[in-house]
């Protein structure tokens, strides 16, 4: 993603990098993307519930689209991870957002892609990480939903940031900035 921005003019360190990357690439010609139809174990990942009943999301409910079919088959669990690199871009000082999205235990989609923004602390990063994260788990649902898919609970969505997953699941937790407080209410 990073070095894709310097292929009209790339210099020695960036051909320096892509062959460091292919070095690694056939290093690791034999490896493989398994398909592990077998349902993730989350039982060991703690969920705290916390009351929303007193939030401005009291009365949220599921959108299911009314034209989508019936699903058939076994059902799917969908887990997405996200993650962000502060910083990433030395030039523009934006961060990195990277996603992995997974169907069972099998990877089925990834996403790495610089940020709009440039953020100041790891927090907001991963704020717009986990926004970006959440929006784009609410749309492969919904393409699962019209693919005759049947999903098996919610979505898991992981971080590695504590802060960040606790401000997003406690109903009445501060933001100073009306941006974070607006990604947090997504995510």
């Amino acid at each position: 993603m990073t070095l894709s921005r310097f292929r009209a003019m790339p210099r020695q360190r960036h051909l320096d990098l892509v062959k460091r990357i292919h070095g690694y690439l056939s290093k690791m010609r034999h490896a493989t993307i398994k398909i592990r139809a077998d349902a993730p174990d989350c039982s060991n990942i703690p969920v705290k519930m916390h009351d929303w009943e007193c939030s401005c999301y009291a009365d949220a409910k599921k959108e299911i689209p009314l034209d989508a079919p019936t699903p058939k088959g076994k059902p799917e669990t969908v887990t997405s991870f996200f993650d962000a690199n502060l910083h990433h871009d030395l030039i523009s000082g934006k961060s990195a957002t990277g996603i992995l999205r997974q169907l069972n235990k099998t990877p089925v989609d990834w996403y790495s892609k610089s940020q709009s923004t440039v953020e100041m602390a790891t927090f907001g990063s991963e704020h717009v990480a986990a926004r970006t994260c959440t929006e784009q788990a609410i749309d492969l649902r919904l393409a699962l939903r019209h693919l005759r898919v049947p999903i098996n609970g919610p979505t898991m969505v992981l971080g590695d940031n504590e802060s960040v997953i606790n401000s997003a699941a406690i109903p009445h937790s501060k933001m100073h900035e009306c941006w974070v407080g607006l990604s947090c209410h997504l995510a």
